[in-house]
This record gives C-alpha cells, structure tokens and sequence, in this order.
C-alpha cells in the first residue's frame, strides 16, 4: 500500500524533473515559444483540485489528482523551509527519525502554519511508536488544512492503536468524504462499521 509519505516522494521527484526538462526546452535556442493560450491557461485551484478528487471513478484517476494537491502541499512560500523539508524527507526514507525530527522542528518555528510540515512530524512521531506526538500533530496539519486526508487517515492511525474505534471511524469517514480512493480506507471503514454502528438485524 502506498503511504501519503511514498506517494509523496514521488510525486516530488517527478515533478523536479518535469521542471528540470521544462526550463531545459526553454534555454535552448529555437525552442518552442510558449503559445498565449498556454500562457493564459491557469493551473487548477486547491478547491477545483478537492471537488475532482470527490468525484473521481477510478484509482489512476483520483492519484494524478492527489499527487497534484500533495504538490501544493509541499510548497511553503518559503525557499529556506521547503529546503529543509527537502532534507527532512530524504531523513525519514532512510530512517533517520531524530534528524527528521529536528529539521521538521525548525521548519514549524519557521513556518508555523505550513500543515505540511506538521503532518510530516506526526508521520516520523508515528513511525517511532510515539502515539501522542503524532496525534498533536496530526491535529495541527487538519486545523490548518481541514481537508488533509493524510493527517486525517494519520489520526485514524493513531485511534486504532489507543483502541479507541469510534474516534477511527469518523477519521476514515472523513478521509472518504474528501478523498474516495484513498488506499485501504473503504475497507478500514467496513471492517469497523459493525462494531461502532452495530450489526444489521
């Protein structure tokens, strides 16, 4: 299964090189002049992004969709901090928790309201097992982006381990409502409807 953070990664690197070979075409003499209607078309808003995102059919479709949003995501309006998110990502593929930890502190003292890096430190706090961390976090990213569904299925996350199956429930409820296809999260939401909903008599 593809976590946030994986598909996260990708979509950044993927992105890095479509720049990279955009700006190449651009320097070279005689490229192809960008034409005034590509010029005037504008990138699709956050909120045209979640409206498609709800309605997308199919898996492929709904993951080109996120991995645009998770795109706007990853930028803070800030060279400095999105270097060291940069940074903080390359730490947690390998592991390196405390490095992480202490880039991703500096970039929330930097950036305070970028809910990305909050999510990102729930997600290292998580994976070393520290519930509590993660889950103050995960609040942050949600409070500051109430669509984040990757803090949303990350509270989930953390809800299921406190046993507390309720409060997991209506997290999954949520990431489905904002995103439909996300991995897992229907079967996370049948699997646990009996038992907060009750079982048909």
């Amino acid at each position: 299964m593809r976590t946030p953070l994986v598909l996260a990664l990708i979509v950044l690197s993927a992105a890095a090189s479509h720049a990279q070979t955009r700006e190449g075409e651009r320097a070279r003499p005689g490229a192809r002049t960008e034409q005034p209607a590509e010029a005037a078309r504008k990138p699709p808003s956050l909120d045209e992004l979640f409206e498609r995102l709800a309605k997308a059919g199919a898996p492929q479709e709904a993951r080109a969709i996120s991995g645009q949003i998770e795109r706007r995501w990853l930028r803070s309006g800030s060279d400095t901090a999105d270097l060291l998110m940069t940074r903080a990502i390359e730490a947690m593929k390998v592991a390196d928790h405390p490095l992480a930890i202490e880039l991703l502190d500096r970039i929330t003292v930097l950036r305070p309201n970028w809910a990305e890096a909050w999510n990102k430190r729930g997600m290292v706090f998580l994976m070393m097992g520290d519930a509590t961390r993660a889950r103050v976090d995960f609040f942050e990213a949600v409070k500051r982006e109430p669509r984040h569904y990757g803090a949303l299925f990350g509270l989930a996350s953390v809800s299921m381990r406190n046993d507390d199956k309720k409060a997991a429930y209506a997290a999954y409820k949520r990431v489905e409502a904002i995103h439909p296809q996300f991995p897992s999260v229907k079967e996370m939401i049948e699997r646990l409807r009996p038992e907060v909903e009750g079982r048909e008599i």
